[in-house]
């Protein structure tokens, strides 16, 4: 987790008089235990881009790969800010999560295979990466890895609604 714990606010604005604000450790445990995150960047003309992919939840932060190639790795290029988010497709059940902050890329090896591990943990062995260049090597190809640590988050409780933000200090 970050250094810092958040500042966390229930928005009565768009919460039902019985809910409370939430902990940042659900939210942690909810980001974890996600199977598939919808990451939103930015392309160069300023178009959004929004696609799924799976990650993992490590050490604070989210991580996910991508080919250099592919959209979302050119749009980081030249804008690293990003938005994850995770949640259920129902509105009157689950709960949603949304990390705002700047995709940073992850090249230290130990590090990588820490990570290499978790997604192994975490997906199964279809998802096995080794770990060259600073970089994930796969069947597919070589992939970039990216570290997501919340600047800010929220989380959105569908019963009772409640909307809480977490607010990180840089």
């Amino acid at each position: 987790m970050p250094e810092n714990e958040p500042v966390t606010k229930l928005d009565a604005r768009y919460s039902d008089g019985k809910a409370t604000a939430d902990d940042w450790t659900d939210a942690v445990e909810r980001l974890k235990a996600a199977e598939t995150y919808w990451l939103s960047t930015v392309r160069p003309e300023g178009r959004p881009h929004v696609t799924p992919l799976i990650g993992v939840w490590h050490d604070g932060g989210l991580h996910f790969c991508t080919g250099a190639d592919e959209r979302k790795a050119k749009n980081l290029r030249d804008n690293r800010e990003v938005v994850l988010t995770t949640g259920a497709n129902a509105l009157n059940e689950g709960y949603d999560v949304v990390v705002e902050g700047a995709a940073a890329r992850v090249s230290d090896e130990t590090l990588l295979r820490a990570l290499a591990d978790a997604y192994v943990e975490k997906y199964g062995s279809d998802w096995t990466f080794e770990v060259r260049d600073g970089a994930f090597v796969h069947q597919a190809g070589t992939a970039l890895v990216f570290r997501v640590e919340p600047r800010t988050a929220f989380g959105f409780a569908k019963s009772p609604y409640g909307q809480t933000r977490w607010q990180f200090s840089e």
